[in-house]
C-alpha cells in the first residue's frame, strides 16, 4: 500500500467529531468514548510504517527499527489490532497481543458490545491494599511483586484491546498503580522533569516484568477532573496517558511497543467533586497480559 489505510468506524459507534493529533471522538450506547492511534509513540521516533493489504480486508503494519527489529501489527477493517508482535533480526518472534475472534468475518447485523455486560457484578477478594496502589502513600512498596500479581478474579477468554479499552468490567479484573506523583496542571499533559523522576520505581519494576517475560503488555490509562467539557476531557486524558508512555519510553527505556495507553475523562472520578480536584488528574497503569495474550490468561 502506498499510503496509511482509513479504517471504518466500528458497527455500532457514532462518530460525534473529529479532533486534531489524529484523535476520534465515538458514541456507543450513550457512551463518548476517544479513539486514537497508538502507534503514533512509534512514529515519533523516526521510524514510519510500511502497510500491506491482507485478505479479509486486513492490513499489516510493519515499522523497522535501525537494529533490524520490527513491530509487525495486524488489523481488520475497522483498525481492530487483531495481532501485534516483535520479530527481531533473527526471526525470531514474540506475540504482545491476538485476539483471534477478530480474525473472523462479522456479518450486516454485528455491532460491537461490551463483554463486561455478560458478567455478574465484580466482588473484590483481595484487600484494597492489594488491589491499588498510590505511589505517594506506598512509595516503598514491591511494584515488581504488585505487578506480578495475577487477576483478582477468573479471566473468562482472551480480549482484544479494544474490547479491554472500552469495558471497565474487563479492565478491573487488573491490579493498578495510581500514578499520583504525577501532578498534571488544569488543561495540560506536560510532565516536568523533575515529577518524570518519580516514575523511576515503577519504570524499574515494569522493566523487571519484561527480563522475565518479553511479552508482557501494560495499559496507560489517563484521568481528568470534572472541570471542562466531556469531549475535551476525553481529549486531554489521552494525552495524559501518552505522556507517561513517552516518558516510560524516552527515559526509562521502557519498548513503545509493550504499552497501549488510553483516555477516559472524567468518567471514573477518585474523588467526587464537580470542581478541579489534583487527585482526579491522574494516571494509571495496570499489566493486562492475562486479558489479552491466550497463554497468559490461561495461567
Amino acid at each position: 500500500m502506498d499510503r496509511a489505510p482509513e479504517f471504518a468506524l466500528p458497527p455500532g459507534f457514532e462518530d460525534r467529531a473529529r479532533e486534531q493529533d489524529g484523535r476520534v471522538i465515538i458514541q456507543y450506547n450513550n457512551q463518548v468514548f476517544v479513539r486514537h492511534d497508538d502507534d503514533r509513540r512509534f512514529y515519533d521516533e523516526g521510524y514510519r510504517p510500511q502497510y500491506e493489504s491482507l485478505p479479509g480486508d486486513r492490513v499489516r503494519e510493519i515499522i523497522e527499527r535501525d537494529d533490524g527489529v520490527r513491530i509487525v501489527t495486524i488489523r481488520n477493517r475497522y483498525g481492530d489490532i487483531i495481532q501485534r508482535s516483535r520479530v527481531d533480526r533473527r526471526g525470531d518472534e514474540v506475540v504482545l497481543y491476538y485476539a483471534p475472534e477478530l480474525q473472523a468475518e462479522r456479518g450486516r447485523d454485528y455491532q460491537w458490545r461490551d463483554p463486561g455486560l455478560d458478567l455478574p457484578p465484580m466482588r473484590l477478594a483481595v484487600p484494597v491494599s492489594e488491589y491499588i496502589i498510590d505511589t505517594t502513600s506506598d512509595p516503598d512498596r514491591d511494584y515488581y511483586r504488585f505487578l506480578e500479581q495475577p487477576p483478582v478474579e477468573r479471566v473468562e477468554r482472551v480480549y482484544s484491546i479494544d474490547e479491554v479499552r472500552y469495558s471497565a468490567r474487563i479492565r478491573d479484573k487488573m491490579r493498578r498503580i495510581d500514578l499520583d506523583t504525577i501532578t498534571f496542571a488544569t488543561g495540560s499533559a506536560d510532565i516536568p522533569m523533575n515529577q518524570a523522576s518519580t516514575l523511576r520505581k515503577v519504570a524499574n519494576a515494569i522493566q523487571e516484568v519484561l527480563q522475565k517475560n518479553p511479552a508482557e503488555t501494560f495499559l496507560i490509562e489517563g484521568h481528568t477532573d470534572a472541570v471542562g467539557s466531556d469531549e475535551s476531557n476525553l481529549i486531554l486524558s489521552d494525552r495524559r496517558a501518552e505522556s507517561v508512555a513517552r516518558v516510560l519510553t524516552e527515559v526509562y527505556g521502557i519498548p513503545a511497543e509493550n504499552m497501549v495507553t488510553q483516555g477516559y475523562g472524567e468518567r471514573y472520578l477518585k474523588v467526587r467533586t464537580d470542581g478541579p480536584n489534583q487527585e482526579n488528574r491522574r494516571v494509571t497503569i495496570r499489566r493486562i497480559t492475562p486479558l489479552v495474550r491466550p497463554v497468559a490468561s490461561n495461567q
